[in-house]
């Protein structure tokens, strides 16, 4: 049987004052369209705020769990947010070397 590879991931800004959460098949890829803009980078919250840092992910085989995952953590408030990205990576550190 086929594995899935699912993410859900948080990505922030230079100063770690933006927050963004979505979900993706394939994070390496994402994170470069985050960097580049896949759009008109004025036109999206990602590249309006300059949001590509990677600071927390999460792997998951089935995309009905990625994006229920995804949906809960975008209904946390901030401090939510703060307490899974501290317990993942304590110093807040950019992972996308590492992906």
């Amino acid at each position: 049987m086929r594995e899935h590879n699912y993410f859900v991931y948080i990505i922030t800004n230079k100063n770690k004052t933006v927050l963004y959460t979505g979900v993706t098949n394939n994070l390496k890829r994402r994170l470069y369209e985050h960097e580049h803009g896949i759009a008109d980078s004025s036109n999206t919250f990602t590249g309006r705020y300059n949001v590509h840092y990677l600071l927390y992910f999460e792997h998951y085989q089935y995309i009905l769990d990625a994006i229920a995952r995804e949906k809960q953590i975008k209904g946390w408030t901030r401090a939510k947010k703060e307490k899974i990205i501290s317990d993942f990576n304590p110093n807040w550190d950019f992972l996308n070397e590492e992906i």
